[in-house]
């Protein structure tokens, strides 16, 4: 099996369909359907059902497709990180990221990672399972998320547990006081991210499922910047991190809650049983003094 298998099956697989695959890889279609071919007779396995209308991928298949994806982001990765040391003669350490988690001080960590002349930071956005992925195939060296994920090739640690509040319309009357969870459920929720779980949205609407309280989520979007936009036309409230309250968002007020318990874990993932390099040394005594300050109150 070559390189060019995987980039071949990849692309037949997010196009389900030959002819598109075969121009999207500026080859022709014979040929990329021999390779195909040539590739399940290697593997004995059936990557595609052939159907009228185009392609649709087997269990195997499906499961190939993200370990392919896995094996060629590890490539790209390794191939970027040894031209940016060839170039620059700096150690690469990438960081993968929730929005959410970057108001606090995470942008502090990163500051001071910068200033170490020998290291390149680069940074991802990335939702938690998608660090996961990322961790796994080399593309990034730390995560930093919000939801607990099983997987055996990566471990993750609580850093600390952050208060939840609520963004409110700056007219709305729960603005007056200290909200409970019961009056929230009343109002019209705008959740996020949207798509496939385990994500924020998922903790946030458990929170009032465990409550016994039914919640109308009147709008899902992929981000938190959105969601305040939507939340400032008035059109619900959002549950958020405590952190993003220092975004000031004009229309938006940031209101604790009164139920007790309401937080949410800022964790760090990383790669499980890897021995730490220099920079990833330099990280964990930074985080150690980070998450003292948010422990003791005290924030730089």
């Amino acid at each position: 099996m070559e390189l060019r298998h995987l980039r071949y099956f990849i692309a037949v697989a997010e196009e389900l369909n030959l002819t598109r695959a075969a121009e999207k890889l500026f080859i022709a279609q014979p040929p990329l359907t021999r390779q195909i071919k040539q590739l399940e007779e290697e593997l004995e396995v059936q990557l595609f059902i052939r159907k009228p209308r185009g392609l649709e991928l087997t269990q195997g298949g499906l499961y190939f497709l993200q370990q392919a994806r896995n094996i060629m982001d590890k490539i790209d990765a390794t191939v970027l990180a040894t031209r940016q040391i060839a170039q620059l003669r700096k150690t690469v350490f990438s960081i993968g990221f929730v929005p959410s988690v970057f108001y606090g001080q995470l942008p502090l960590m990163v500051r001071r990672l910068r200033r170490n002349k020998n290291l390149e930071i680069v940074l991802h956005e990335l939702k938690t399972q998608e660090q996961i992925e990322a961790l796994k195939s080399g593309k990034i060296d730390i995560g930093f998320g919000r939801v607990h994920i099983e997987d055996p090739d990566v471990e993750q640690e609580v850093l600390f547990n952050e208060p939840l509040i609520a963004a409110l319309p700056a007219s709305h009357p729960l603005t007056g006081h200290v909200p409970t969870m019961a009056e929230l459920a009343g109002v019209p929720m705008v959740a996020f991210p949207a798509g496939a779980g385990p994500n924020f949205a998922d903790i946030a609407l458990g929170l009032f499922h465990r409550r016994g309280l039914k919640v109308q989520v009147i709008q899902q979007v992929n981000d938190l910047q959105t969601a305040l936009s939507l939340v400032a036309s008035d059109m619900g409230f959002a549950l958020v991190p405590e952190q993003v309250r220092k975004l000031h968002r004009e229309g938006v007020d940031f209101v604790p809650v009164a139920d007790d318990n309401l937080t949410i874990p800022v964790i760090a993932s990383r790669r499980r049983g890897e021995n730490p390099n220099a920079a990833m040394r330099l990280v964990n005594t930074i985080l150690v003094e980070l998450v003292e300050n948010r422990l003791t109150g005290r924030y730089p």
